[in-house]
């Protein structure tokens, strides 16, 4: 095995409809522990989505919270952890979770009910066509999951629907990161998926440079720490640059 280079024609048994649906529900939901542990969304709230639905909530005669979009939002921790955060700070958020699985909506909907936070089983472009509009569009562990052509519509529908920023969050492929996961999971893993596909997910996942080279002009690949990177686009400016690392 070697982490040269994305292992895109590896797939992660979470994607199979026909995966185990018990071993799933357990991976979804053992994804909150996860996320908490490794995705740094903490960190991304206070410098990247905070100050965005601040301002969105304190706009002058909106007369709605700002609205955040979870694109592929599984289980749906990550959605509630930044409305939950959002609450406490005193700034009004609508969350929106979406995923075109079934099953994750299942899971999702399944967790303890949170004021302002719904689910929908749909996909990006659905949101899109229907003419909808978010302050702040994300997701969590989608990108290395994406065919090339799948990954250009979803930063196309992110652009269309995000008004504020749009920010989405995956792992950045290293030999330390696959070694420290392949650890570090053991304690949550017996009878999910956990270890297994993030270990896949790994080894699909992009470096720095090459999520920089798969994104389009107004987008910027970010890192987060060691084990994270962020595609972010925010409002275009006039002669804007390229994709780049920051």
């Amino acid at each position: 095995m070697s982490l040269a280079r994305r292992d895109e024609r590896l797939t992660e048994i979470m994607d199979d409809p026909n995966c185990d649906p018990e071993r799933l529900r357990r991976t979804l939901q053992g994804f909150g522990l996860v996320n908490r542990a490794v995705a740094s969304w903490g960190r991304v709230y206070r410098t990247h989505l905070r100050p965005v639905l601040a301002a969105a909530s304190a706009g002058a005669g909106r007369g709605r919270p700002a609205r955040v979009l979870d694109v592929g939002c599984g289980g749906g921790d990550v959605l509630r952890r930044i409305v939950a955060s959002a609450a406490r700070d005193g700034i009004a958020v609508q969350g929106v979770g979406i995923d075109p699985d079934p099953r994750a909506i299942a899971v999702a909907a399944g967790a303890p009910r949170m004021p302002g936070v719904a689910y929908r089983q749909c996909f990006s472009s659905d949101l899109v066509a229907a003419g909808e509009r978010f302050d702040v569009v994300l997701s969590n562990h989608l990108l290395h999951h994406l065919a090339a052509d799948e990954l250009s519509g979803l930063l196309a529908d992110s652009e269309a629907l995000a008004t504020g920023l749009a920010v989405h969050s995956d792992i950045a492929r290293s030999r330390l990161a696959y070694a420290a996961f392949a650890i570090g999971a053991v304690p949550v893993s017996p009878g999910t998926l956990l270890r297994v596909d993030g270990l896949r997910s790994i080894r699909r996942s992009y470096t720095p440079m090459e999520l920089a080279a798969a994104l389009p002009p107004g987008w910027n690949a970010e890192r987060v720490g060691l084990f994270r990177l962020l595609a972010v686009q925010r409002p275009r400016t006039p002669g804007g640059a390229g994709a780049r690392v920051r």
